[in-house]
């Protein structure tokens, strides 16, 4: 008895879609005898109708309209790569609806709205396959669903956009300033025409609400999720952060601590001899503390369409065992509602601190009362460049909670003698 076809329908051919098609193109069929299946890429969906042209595939499976291919009955395994949020979250709905296995590499999606549709495909008995979501071809959803299940995961921390690396990276090393550096990600491939949601860092918060429902077992409300993006940080920043022995990346923060769930998204400076510290360019990296494991960290392209491909195919794969018997498959996030959250003005951390200051006697003791008054220890201040008339100074604090020291920060900056607009980055030592 021969083995069981399984069709494959691919909706969208962009950088990431078309990645996937080489696959099935080239490495096929190493794929079927690895795996002792008989897939197929039956049909392809895209509303372009040049990238169609190009296919190896009959002319009657390339299609303009995707609905017509998530209800094609031929179709078991949907494939959406789109992205946002709509027409996609209809599609999958659809695909559900008509039995099929789904695919995704859509973190928007499934950040916000992922609940709703597992639980759809758990009550139809199939299940959404989402690995490409986060961390490109890193493996990060199958650690944290299956290999780390057993352990209570205390802590995630990631640099989970490579093209804020890259340009954190850029400025690093050649002393660019934001805007050329973001300049040269956008020529070299690394940065969309808009890159907002990436340097803003929305990207990577939505990446850490994925990780951290499964890191905690819960659901997580947007809302709730502190961003902070890069665009605020300068070559001097760089320049100070490597005087104190520190680079500056920015971090997507998972933590579980005894009142509640923490998340975060924001630059920080962390030490030289952190391994996150060597993640660079478009390079990306999680560190997981597990109670029982301890340390655990996966390194490796976080975006791009052949990295992000393998980890599509993987899902693919894993799919088509489920469909023809080979594995048991079923949905296994099941998260708790009603999660408590620590709003960030509770946590505390070392601040770095660079403003302006008229340079004359006494605004040293201005502001270090000021800090004083608030219970903000400073553990370095540093001044070394003038700006015009104006005196550049550099603080670091000890561990402050946030509320302390923003409270202290809105009065020293009300302070006749200190300009406006300081730059703030927390250490994570």
């Amino acid at each position: 008895m021969g083995k069981q076809m399984i069709k494959v329908g691919l909706i969208g051919l962009g950088t990431i879609g078309g990645s996937v098609v080489k696959l099935f193109e080239n490495n096929l069929s190493n794929i079927n005898k690895k795996n002792d299946l008989q897939l197929v890429l039956e049909r392809v969906a895209e509303r372009d109708p040049e990238k169609l042209k190009s296919l190896k595939i009959p002319t009657e499976n390339k299609l303009s309209d995707a609905f017509k291919l998530v209800k094609d009955p031929e179709i078991d395994i949907v494939i959406e790569l789109i992205g946002g949020i709509e027409p996609a979250r209809s599609l999958i709905r659809e695909a559900l609806e008509n039995g099929k296995y789904v695919v995704t590499a859509n973190k928007d999606l499934i950040a916000t709205h992922g609940d709703e549709l597992l639980e759809l495909a758990r009550s139809k008995n199939l299940n959404i396959f989402y690995e490409a979501s986060v961390g490109g071809g890193i493996p990060l959803i199958r650690p944290l669903k299956y290999s780390l299940v057993g352990d209570r995961i205390k802590r995630v921390v990631g640099i989970l956009n490579g093209t804020t690396n890259y340009i954190l990276t850029r400025m690093s090393y050649e002393g660019l300033e934001f805007d050329a550096a973001l300049a040269q990600a956008q020529e070299n491939g690394f940065a969309e025409a808009d890159p907002s949601s990436d340097i803003e860092g929305r990207d990577a918060s939505y990446k850490l609400m994925i990780m951290a429902g499964l890191a905690f077992g819960c659901s997580i409300d947007p809302a709730r999720v502190y961003v902070e993006g890069i665009t605020g940080i300068t070559a001097g920043d760089i320049n100070y952060a490597r005087e104190i022995g520190c680079v500056i990346k920015l971090l997507a923060i998972g933590e579980e601590l005894p009142t509640g769930i923490a998340l975060r998204v924001h630059p920080a400076m962390i030490a030289q001899s952190h391994p996150l510290a060597s993640v660079n360019n478009e390079f990306n990296a999680v560190f997981i503390e597990g109670e029982a494991v301890g340390d655990v960290m996966l390194y490796g392209r976080g975006a791009g369409g052949s990295p992000t491909s393998t980890a599509i195919m993987a899902d693919v794969v894993e799919a088509a065992r489920c469909k023809s018997g080979h594995a048991v498959c079923s949905v296994v996030e099941n998260k708790t509602t009603g999660t408590v959250y620590v709003p960030i003005e509770e946590l505390s951390s070392r601040f770095y601190l660079r403003f302006l200051a008229e340079d004359r006697p006494g605004v040293l003791a201005a502001f270090s009362k000021v800090f004083g008054d608030h219970q903000v220890s400073l553990d370095m201040v540093i001044q070394k460049r003038r700006v015009g008339d104006l005196a550049e100074i550099v603080l670091v604090t000890h561990l402050v909670s946030e509320a302390a020291f923003r409270t202290a920060l809105d009065q020293v900056m009300n302070l006749v003698m200190i300009r406006p607009n300081p730059s703030t980055i927390r250490l994570m030592l």
